[in-house]
Formats: structure tokens, sequence, C-alpha cells
């Protein structure tokens, strides 16, 4: 039973600390195990109940940065699907929607590119014509700088 006495409602606010809160306790005790941690989106937010959020707990690189499948497989693959291995992560948008690229699957040729929507998380599958045109014509690139 918790101690403290629940908020009414969440706020995007309070769901970002409680993140990074838990983040940081995730990293202590993997780091006594000698392993990383990352943190991915926070998905599901429904404002009155709740929200999923996930870290993904790693081996360390030399570096010590987490091994991402996702980037090496994208940044194998992205050349044969005429998109540059550095467009893993870059973001887009349609015109209503801003989507950040997560991955390619060549197991679907008609939409292999795979991104997800900006506010919520949310899955969606594109061609590669589609995100190498919206990288190309930069409709808007709202990539972060550094």
């Amino acid at each position: 039973m918790p101690s403290a006495k629940p908020p009414r409602n969440l706020t995007p606010v309070l769901c970002q600390r409680l993140q990074a809160e838990m983040l940081r306790a995730c990293e202590v005790v993997a780091a006594r195990h000698g392993l990383v941690v990352e943190p991915r989106d926070i998905t599901n937010v429904d404002l009155r109940w709740g929200f999923d959020v996930t870290f993904r707990v790693s081996i360390p690189l030399p570096d010590g940065t987490a091994l991402d499948p996702e980037r090496l497989r994208f940044e194998a693959l992205a050349e044969a699907f005429g998109l540059s291995p550095a467009d893993y992560g870059r973001q887009f948008s349609t015109g209503r929607e801003h989507y950040r690229i997560t991955g390619i699957d060549p197991r679907r040729p008609k939409y292999p590119v795979s991104a997800e929507r900006i506010p919520d998380g949310q899955g969606f599958k594109f061609t590669a014509e589609q995100v190498a045109l919206l990288l190309q014509k930069g409709i808007r690139d709202v990539t972060p700088k550094g």
C-alpha cells in the first residue's frame, strides 16, 4: 500500500518526472551487475489511470553505451531500401503528424520502414519511398540537433 496520497490525475510532467526517477533507480541496480539501462518512450498514457514506461537493460559496449539491435539492422539494410544509415532516429512529418524512424523490416517488402508517432509512440509502417521523399522534401525537419 502506498504511503503517499495518490494524485487525482496524472500530468505529462508528472509522468516524465516519474520515468526519470525510475530510470535512476534502475541504473543503480543495473550498475551493480555491470549492465546499462536506457529509457524507452512513455506509452499508453491515460492521465486518469496510468501509463506504461519501459527500460532496456543490456551489456554495455566497450564505449559504455548500450547496443541497439534495431539500429544495427537499420544501418545494415538502409541503403538497400534507398535510405541512409544515418536516417535511423530521424524525424519527419507527413504534414499533419510527426514520426521518428525506429527500424526496418525486410520481411515487409511493401511497408518495410517502422516509425512511431511522436506524441504517443504509436507504431506505423511506411514504404521506403514515402520516407525517403518526406526526409528529402524536408516538409519540416524536426530532428533535434546535438
